[in-house]
C-alpha cells in the first residue's frame, strides 16, 4: 500500500493508491498519517477482517477554512452538510470535517523552556499552542509610524494571547537561527518596544549595509526590498517545517514600492539630491510614458517577488497579517519630498495593494487604512482559535502542474467563509520526483542528540546547563547541575549576571534541591560557572531555573523535566558521559590531577581544542565488561574507533581523549558503550559541533 501527503499552495493533497504491476507510480509517504489527526487525511474503509482498504485513484485536498458572523465572531456549530466546495467551478464531495478550536484559557497551563531546536519542535506540536511571529519590517516602516504601532503591537502581544502560545520576533536582517518560538510573552513585548523604522534612512548599520551604502537610492531600494521578501519567505519556510496546521504572520510594514519617483533617485542613498536634477520639481514623472512604463515593468517584477512569498507561505499554511503603521493617510510622500499629490497617491495606493496582495493569497488580512489597529489585530487571535479543515477527493486529480481554483461556500444565512483561493497541481515530472524512494535519514537518537546541540536564542541567553546522573547512596540517583555563563554577543549591552538559582522536584512536589548555585566571582566582576549534586528518586524530575542579576526581576529562566535513570538495577547502565575542554598542556596537565573537575556544558569548539570524555559503567554483568568508543558523523555512520583508558585520577572510570585538530568543521557525535556477554548494551551519545 502506498500513501502520500504533499504540500501544495494553500493546500494538502493526498495521493492514495493500491500498488500494482498495472498502475503508474504514484507518489508515496512513508507512513499513513491517522485520520483523526489535525493533518486531515481520508479515512481508510475496512473490509470484513478489519484491515484498511484505501481506494485507488484518488487526489485528496484538504482546506481550512475560517466562519464568522457579521461581526466578525466565529461560527462554531457547523456541520459538514452546511458547506459546498467547488474545484475549476465543479462541485466535490466533502469526505472529511473537523472543528479546530482552540482552548485559549488553559489555566492549569505551565509553560516550559525552550532552548534547543527539539524543544521548539514539541512545543509547536501542541495543537492548543497558536504560533504567532511577529516581523517587524524596519526597512519599510518610517521612524514616526513604527513609534505609533509599538504600543497596539504590545498589548496585543500581552492581552490577546494565551500562556500556551508560542511567539516570536523578526527583523528582515534577523538570521533564521535567531528566530526562537518563546511562551515568554514579555520579552517579546519588551522587544518590539525597541522597535525604530527606518524607511528612507540610508544611513549603514552593519557591514552588508555598508557594501551597498554608495549605490543609487533606487539600487539600495530594491536590495531592502528583496531582503525583506526573501526574509519572510524563509520564515514560511522555517513555520511550515514546525508544524502542518495554521501559523500566523503579522507583518508589521507600510507596503513595499516597486519604483521610487524621480525626486527620490539620488545618485548615492542617503546624500539628498546628489546628482538628481528632479530634487527640487515636484512635477518630474507625471505624464511621462517612458515613467509609465519603467513602472509598469518594475510592478511586475515586484509580483513575481511577492508571488514567491505567498507561495512559499500557502505551501507551510502560514497567513499573512499585514499591519500597515500609517493608518488614514493622505499619500505617500510627505510635503518636504516635495512630490506630486498624483505621484504620492499612486505610491500609496501601491503600497497598500501589496500588502492587500500578501494577505488575500494567504487567508489572511491586511489591517490597514485604520488608525484603530488594536481592533484590527483582534480577529487576528480569532482566526488562529477556531476553523475547519474540509477533505474531498478531487475529480479531476490532474497532475498539470495548473492552478486549480477553490471556492467554498456554506448553506446557513449569514455566515462568511475564508478560505485560500486554490492550489497549484503537481505536475507529471514533480510527480515523479516525488514518487522516488527517500534517502534514508539518521536514527532517532542521533537527531535527537544533533537537535540538542542546535543553537536557538540570538544571543540573548545567559547561561548554558548541563544535567548529569550517577549512583548516589541509598538506592538514590545523584544529579549534578552545572552552569557557565555565555558571553554577550560584541556590541551586545545587558545586565550583569551575579548567580543562579534552581529548584529540583519531584512531579509530587517533594522538593530535593531548592536555592543558589554558588559561583566565584570572576575577573572583571560577574560570575563564572558552579555545580551543584543532590540525590533524587529515580523517575520524572522537574528543574526550575532562574538567572539573577542585580534587579529583582529575573535575567532569564528555565524549566525542564528528566527522567533519572535508577542505577541501582542489576542491569548494564552508564551515567552521563562527563566532557572537559583543554585548550593547552596546563589545563590538560590540571585535569589529569584533578579528582573531580568540573565538566562543561560547551558543545561547540574550535579545531585547536581538545576534548576528553569521561564514562561510567555500572551493573552486574556476569561476563567481561567491555567499554568501547566510536566517531561518527551527523548521519551516525561510524568514522573510526576510538581508544578508552582510565583516566590517573579516576581509576574505576573510563576517558576518551580526542584532539579535533584533524576534523573539518561539522558536526559529529561520540558514542560511548559497555557490553558484556548476556547483558544488553548500554549506549551514550555525545553530539558536539567543531567550528573554525
Amino acid at each position: 500500500m502506498r500513501r502520500m501527503k504533499t504540500l501544495l499552495p494553500g493546500l494538502v493533497v493526498t495521493l492514495a493508491v493500491a500498488a500494482s504491476a498495472q498502475e503508474p507510480a504514484r507518489p508515496q509517504d512513508p507512513a499513513p498519517v491517522p485520520a483523526d489527526s489535525q493533518a486531515g487525511t481520508p479515512p481508510a474503509s475496512t473490509d470484513a477482517s478489519g484491515q484498511p482498504v484505501f481506494r485507488t485513484g484518488i487526489n485528496f485536498v484538504r482546506v481550512d477554512v475560517i466562519a464568522t458572523d457579521r461581526q466578525g465572531n466565529a461560527v462554531t456549530d457547523l456541520t459538514q452538510a452546511d458547506f459546498e466546495v467547488f474545484e475549476d467551478n465543479k462541485p466535490q464531495a466533502v469526505e472529511t470535517f473537523r472543528l479546530v478550536k482552540v482552548d485559549a484559557a488553559a489555566p492549569d497551563y505551565t509553560a516550559r523552556t525552550i532552548r534547543t531546536r527539539a524543544d521548539e519542535e514539541a512545543a509547536a506540536a501542541d495543537e492548543n499552542a497558536r504560533i504567532f511571529v511577529f516581523f517587524l519590517d524596519d526597512y519599510h516602516v518610517r521612524r514616526g509610524s513604527a513609534m505609533g504601532v509599538r504600543k497596539p503591537v504590545t498589548e496585543f502581544i500581552r492581552t490577546q494571547l494565551a500562556p500556551a502560545d508560542l511567539v516570536a520576533v523578526m527583523y528582515p536582517l534577523t538570521p533564521l537561527d535567531g528566530v526562537v518560538l518563546t511562551r515568554d510573552h514579555e520579552s517579546v513585548a519588551r522587544a518590539v518596544e525597541r522597535f525604530e523604522g527606518r524607511k528612507f534612512d540610508y544611513e549603514p548599520r552593519n557591514g552588508i549595509e555598508m557594501q551597498y551604502s554608495h549605490q543609487p537610492t533606487e539600487v539600495v531600494e530594491r536590495i531592502r526590498r528583496q531582503v525583506s521578501l526573501s526574509a519572510l519567505k524563509g520564515l514560511a519556510i522555517k513555520l511550515g517545517a514546525l508544524r502542518e496546521g495554521r501559523k500566523a504572520m503579522v507583518l508589521v510594514s507600510e507596503g513595499y514600492t516597486a519604483m521610487l519617483p524621480p525626486q527620490m533617485r539620488d545618485a548615492v542613498a542617503g546624500f539628498s539630491g546628489l546628482g538628481n536634477p528632479n530634487r527640487g520639481n515636484p512635477l518630474a514623472g507625471e505624464n511621462n510614458p517612458y515613467e509609465d512604463r519603467a513602472r509598469a515593468m518594475a510592478e511586475f517584477d515586484m509580483q513575481q517577488e511577492l508571488q514567491l512569498v505567498f507561495d512559499a507561505a500557502n505551501r507551510s499554511n502560514t497567513a499573512i497579517y499585514a499591519v500597515d503603521p500609517r493608518g488614514l493617510s493622505a499619500g505617500e510622500f510627505d510635503m518636504a519630498d516635495n512630490i506630486g499629490m498624483r505621484q504620492s497617491q499612486d505610491a500609496l495606493r501601491s503600497t497598500i495593494a501589496s500588502l492587500q496582495l500578501l494577505a488575500e493569497n494567504t487567508d489572511g488580512r491586511a489591517i490597514v487604512n485604520s488608525n484603530d489597529l488594536a481592533r484590527g489585530m483582534q480577529q487576528i487571535v480569532r482566526d488562529s482559535s477556531a476553523y475547519y479543515l474540509l477533505g474531498y477527493n478531487s475529480s479531476s486529480a490532474a497532475q498539470d502542474g495548473k492552478f486549480h481554483p477553490i471556492r467554498v461556500r456554506v448553506k446557513r444565512p449569514g455566515v462568511q467563509v475564508r478560505a485560500r483561493k486554490g492550489y497549484w497541481a503537481l505536475s507529471s515530472e514533480e510527480a515523479t520526483r516525488a514518487a522516488a524512494p527517500a534517502r534514508p535519514g539518521p536514527p532517532p537518537a542521533v537527531s535527537k542528540a544533533i537537535a540538542a546541540i542546535a543553537p536557538v536564542g540570538g544571543g540573548r541567553r545567559y547561561v548554558r546547563t548541563w544535567i548529569g546522573t550517577g549512583p548516589g547512596d541509598e538506592g538514590r540517583t545523584k544529579v549534578t547541575f552545572v552552569w557557565e555563563p555565555i558571553p554577550a554577543p560584541p556590541g551586545v549591552k545587558r545586565d550583569e549576571l551575579r548567580q543562579v538559582s534552581l529548584v529540583a522536584e519531584a512531579p509530587s512536589g517533594e522538593e530535593f534541591f531548592n536555592g543558589p548555585v554558588a559561583a566565584e566571582s570572576a575577573d572583571g566582576g560577574g560570575a563564572r560557572g558552579a555545580s551543584v549534586s543532590f540525590d533524587v528518586t529515580p523517575g520524572r524530575l522537574r528543574l526550575r531555573v532562574a538567572v539573577e542579576g542585580d534587579s529583582p526581576v529575573a535575567l532569564d529562566n528555565e524549566d525542564r523535566e528528566v527522567t533519572v535513570p535508577d542505577l541501582t538495577s542489576s542491569d548494564l547502565r552508564l551515567a552521563t558521559p562527563r566532557v572537559f575542554v583543554v585548550r593547552n598542556g596546563r589545563e590538560y596537565q590540571a585535569l589529569k590531577a584533578d579528582a573531580a573537575p568540573l565538566p562543561t556544558a560547551l558543545r561547540e569548539f574550535r579545531r585547536t581544542d581538545r576534548m576528553l570524555v569521561r564514562f561510567n559503567a555500572f551493573g552486574k554483568p556476569t561476563g567481561a565488561l567491555a567499554l568501547t568508543a566510536r566517531l561518527l558523523n551527523k548521519l551516525g555512520q561510524k568514522m573510526s574507533d576510538l581508544p578508552v583508558t582510565p583516566p590517573a585520577a579516576e581509576p574505576d572510570g573510563r576517558q576518551v581523549d580526542l584532539p579535533l585538530s584533524s576534523l573539518p568543521v561539522g558536526e559529529y557525535l561520540l558514542e560511548v558503550s559497555a557490553s558484556a556477554e548476556g547483558e544488553q548494551p548500554a549506549t551514550e551519545l555525545v553530539a558536539f559541533r567543531v567550528t573554525g
